[in-house]
């Protein structure tokens, strides 16, 4: 899978609130679908369309324990994401940097026109 397509994946599993739920009760231990769609107001069907989303976007993985099927969280599968986020928050920055200074320099040139005038 391309790289494209894996953040695109990803943010579209991350843009569902009740797929970020689940990931932040994943991030507390494995749960099965039973124990996961508990707090949710849907069917275990539902919940088990919302855990294959998030499967296709590697942020969860499911293992074989007997009778149970627990799902857990796949970390390195947010550090494409996260790597991606980064990047921009680092270009953003960089900009907000050079507009303090562009703003520094443009206040500070009128007290200079005042000093020549006295």
């Amino acid at each position: 899978m391309q790289s494209s397509e894996r953040l695109n994946l990803t943010f579209a599993a991350l843009a569902d609130p009740t797929r970020r739920a689940i990931l932040a009760r994943l991030a507390t231990g494995e749960a099965t679908v039973t124990e996961l769609a508990v707090p949710f107001e849907m069917s275990q069907p539902a919940i088990s369309k919302h855990l294959k989303v998030l499967e296709r976007a590697g942020l969860i993985s499911m293992d074989i324990d007997a009778q149970r099927r627990p799902r857990r969280l796949e970390p390195e599968g947010l550090k494409e994401a996260a790597d991606w986020i980064e990047r921009y928050r680092e270009i953003f920055e960089q900009n907000y940097q050079r507009l303090d200074a562009l703003l520094g320099e443009l206040q500070a040139k009128p007290s200079r026109r005042k000093q020549k005038n006295k």
